[in-house]
């Protein structure tokens, strides 16, 4: 049992490496299948060159905007180069989660719709494991990164552990920076593209989704990758990161036990039940899909559960029992499970929720409105509860540090979980590639209800990310809080100080400003999009009878210069105001962060939860529900969903790092109100 102990740091980097490998061994198995005829690998190949396209122009926009907190990292005198450095390796390690699983995702669109020629099983076999090839990415990207980075700072550059992990500070907020212009730039292209598809494609021209005759399809079938693929991967491995650094830091005042590493001893046998679980997902005849991906997850969490059992008797020699540490860490878990169910429930074609949107369609298009919203606000209630009662219980049995090993439970199961969101672009563009290459009717049915599953999937997967990051918020607003009282200023946060009221009114206007900056960028780039598509119909002769060819390129760089220039303004949003309200008086600041978690978590959760349930109203209308396609109904579902795509695809999962950012950036700054306030 002691070696978890004693050895946690180097265990953590070995199943860091592990996940990595694994993850690079799927891709050789999965580059070795049959990619189609050449007219679908055409198709693809369009899809990769756009998204590759697109990322190195976010990134190299996002390199710029980096230079100047990396110097002001590197050249402050209380921060330094460790700092910096911890900002870089964050960065680059964001990145590299993103890129590498986008470049998996559109390689692997054609070779789940070949194998879907053969069946069910042999197409969910390649989605899925393509999907996780991105999972694993991250959370072996992530937890190397973190041990690694403390591994060289103590071990070869023999800093103290306390000096280590603040300098650990830099990469989150590197993972972070990257997170929130990843999560926006992708989102901003993704649903502008899909908006601007859908209201000329399908409702002005009448033609389906996906027809190769719509100029804006390949931009479409990029966005999918950039924005759930790309952007996901972004976005978990900076909550992941962030959540490991945060726990650490709650740990560090429990040194002489060690328990600032048991957070990196969690994740990596997490990591090892991940990889198990990927060889779950398998169907039988008859069988669900959603169900033969949720048992991978299952099987997971109780691996998980099982080898928590040795790494905790580890660390119950000191301020904590086994009984009390097992326990929180097995609420992160429950937590996991519930939020996953939970939001199932809320977006998933099988029930309640989405039926009565369906239901609503055909009434018209203001019912469907309605009833979208009103779901969207019914859904905040129960994930809200459960994050509630997870953070009493572990409390109760370990203070602020059982919150945080909850937490770090919770997220150890990120890599099944981002493997059931990279699931779902890769699975629509094998739907969009049968479209398009003209294939038998056979593989759209293999394929369509494999891209139904991957809507929920999606949304699932944003559910379980802002849910995390709620936690992780409450567990950085005490590394902020215990900074300031570490430099000698004891700043007391109580409702009755106009300050920390006022900062609770500005936190909580944050991330709706954020959210409504976001939509606007969707709206005004989905517009061009728009113009451009009807420009093409009026001008290129025979697009609509199949004699003439689209420009797909045109809409393609339309959309990713728009969308990396309109990113930037709401990027901004959780830099500046914790920088501004820390710069004229604590309380203000300390007010803003718990404002800014409880607005966005609770926004976040309504665009997320309403936007899936839309798009899965829609989803079921044209699966011959309530008049089928061409139906009143269904036009109103298509205005629906339109409405949905900003919601859950860029405003609703960026506020997840938006609010973490705005968290790390107040810790970051403590040496700055220290030298004004102090």
């Amino acid at each position: 049992m002691e070696f978890f102990n004693e050895h946690a740091v180097s265990f953590a980097i070995l199943c860091g490496l592990v996940a990595i490998a694994f993850g690079l061994g799927l891709t050789w198995w999965l580059l070795q299948q049959p990619a189609g005829s050449e007219r679908m690998r055409e198709i693809s190949r369009a899809v990769q060159e756009g998204a590759e396209a697109y990322l190195r122009k976010q990134y190299r926009a996002i390199a710029l905007v980096s230079i100047a907190p990396f110097l002001l990292l590197g050249f402050y005198e209380d921060l330094g180069w460790g700092t910096a450095i911890g900002f870089l390796v964050g960065a680059i390690l964001s990145s590299a989660a993103g890129f590498i699983g986008m470049n998996v995702a559109v390689r692997a669109n054609t070779r789940t719709a070949e194998a879907a020629k053969s069946g069910l099983k042999p197409a969910l076999n390649v989605a899925f494991r393509a999907g996780s090839v991105t999972g694993l990415l991250v959370v072996g990207l992530g937890l190397l990164g973190v041990a690694g980075y403390y591994w060289v700072l103590t071990v070869l550059l023999d800093n103290s552990a306390d000096s280590a992990i603040d300098d650990l500070v830099g990469l989150a907020f590197g993972g972070s920076l990257i997170s929130v212009f990843a999560r926006l730039g992708g989102g901003i292209y993704t649903k502008a593209a899909d908006v601007g598809a859908d209201l000329v494609g399908k409702i002005e021209a009448g033609i389906p989704e996906d027809d190769p005759r719509n100029p804006a399809v390949i931009a479409d079938n990029v966005g999918d990758n950039v924005g759930d693929c790309a952007g996901m991967a972004a976005d978990l491995f900076e909550t992941y990161a962030v959540t490991a650094v945060a726990a650490m830091l709650i740990g560090t005042q429990f040194q002489a036990d060690q328990l600032y590493l048991y957070p990196l001893a969690l994740g990596a046998i997490s990591i090892l039940a991940s990889i198990v679980g990927v060889f779950f997902a398998r169907i039988g005849p008859g069988g669900s899909i959603m169900n033969a991906l949720y048992l991978s997850v299952i099987v997971a969490v109780v691996l998980s559960a099982i080898g928590f059992i040795p790494v905790t008797l580890a660390f119950d020699d000191g301020r904590f029992t086994f009984a009390e540490l097992y326990i929180s860490a097995v609420v992160g878990l429950a937590i996991t499970f519930l939020l996953v169910a939970i939001t199932e429930y809320y977006t998933g074609t099988r029930w309640g929720p989405v039926k009565s949107i369906s239901s609503a369609s055909r009434t018209g298009h203001a019912t469907n409105i309605i009833e979208g919203l009103a779901i969207g606000m019914q859904a905040t209630a129960a994930p809200v509860i459960v994050i509630a009662a997870g953070i009493l219980v572990a409390h109760h049995f370990a203070g602020l540090y059982g919150i945080a090993v909850a937490v770090m439970a919770q997220l150890s199961m990120t890599g099944l979980i981002v493997a059931l969101d990279a699931y779902g672009p890769v699975t629509d563009n094998a739907g969009g590639i049968a479209e398009m290459a003209d294939l038998d009717e056979s593989v759209r049915a293999i394929t369509d209800p494999l891209d139904a599953v991957g809507n929920t999937t999606k949304a699932v997967t944003k559910g379980y990310a802002i849910g995390s990051a709620a936690l992780a918020a409450l567990v950085l607003f005490d590394s902020y809080t215990t900074g300031l009282a570490d430099e000698n200023l004891n700043v007391r946060f109580e409702l009755s100080d106009p300050w920390v009221i006022a900062g609770l009114f500005i936190g909580g206007l944050m991330p709706f400003l954020f959210a409504s900056l976001a939509m606007q960028a969707v709206g005004q780039v989905g517009g061009q999009v728009v113009e451009e598509v009807r420009r093409q119909f009026r001008e290129i002769p025979g697009i609509l009878e199949g004699t003439g060819r689209p420009d797909y390129s045109r809409a393609v760089g339309i959309v990713t210069q728009s969308a990396i220039r309109r990113m930037l303004a709401p990027a901004l949003i959780p830099v500046l105001f914790p920088i501004i309200a820390g710069i004229i008086e604590p309380k203000l600041l300390g007010g803003l962060l718990i404002g800014t978690i409880v607005t966005g978590l609770f926004l976040a959760i309504a665009m997320t939860s309403g936007g899936g349930a839309w798009d899965n109203a829609k989803k079921l209308i044209e699966d011959g529900a309530f008049g089928g396609k061409g139906s009143e109904a269904h036009a109103a579902a298509v205005t629906g969903d339109t409405v949905g795509d900003p919601y859950k695809d860029t405003a609703g999962p960026a506020i997840n790092p938006m609010i973490k950012i705005a968290n790390v950036v107040a810790i970051l700054i403590i040496p700055l109100i220290i030298a004004i306030h102090g």
